[in-house]
């Protein structure tokens, strides 16, 4: 089975380039051999009431956290060569590209697989296909929701029942 990592944002705001906090979960042979969280100072650093009743963060939480591309450095080395994993990934593939934009940095050209929309193809039948709902669908218990990385945990859970489920080796085979 192919390695990947199932990542996941938390944002401070509307804005696309606000991520307070990533998650990261890295799966090699079905299971998760390495994790990453962090917070991070967001840009622009202010909060809004709708994201902080999804998340808990605050500005203070943020406040002494690295920025991004100091966040990212640590992180880099660990997603190379790897395919990306996110439930609704063309959301957090949009942040990522917002939050590189912001800073000026060149984007990478990761490859994103959506375990939102392979759970539609695969599991038609469920009430709705929220991160919570196909997780527990997989046998897999979200305990803190919009945590980034019990998010990135769940993600990574529900990526590999879908190999296992399919026979699959790697996720552009889904």
């Amino acid at each position: 089975m192919e390695r990947f990592a199932a990542i996941d944002f938390e944002r401070a705001n509307g804005k696309a380039s606000s991520v307070c906090s990533i998650g990261i979960a890295i799966v090699e042979n079905e299971k998760i051999m390495d994790r990453f969280y962090s917070l991070i100072r967001p840009v622009p650093n202010y909060y809004i009431k709708k994201t902080t009743a999804i998340h808990g963060l605050k500005r203070a939480d943020t406040y002494d956290s690295l920025p991004f591309p100091e966040v990212w450095d640590l992180v880099s080395p660990r997603l190379e060569g790897l395919p990306l994993v996110a439930h609704n990934s063309s959301a957090d593939e949009e942040f990522l590209k917002a939050v590189y934009q912001e800073y000026g940095l060149s984007y990478p050209d990761y490859s994103f697989y959506c375990t939102f929309l392979l759970s539609c193809k695969y599991y038609p039948d469920l009430p709705n296909h929220k991160l919570d709902t196909v997780a527990a669908h997989c046998g897999y218990h979200l305990t803190d929701h919009h945590h980034a990385l019990a998010d990135a945990e769940a993600c990574a859970a529900i990526a590999i029942r879908l190999l296992k489920e399919n026979e699959k080796e790697h996720l552009s085979e889904l």
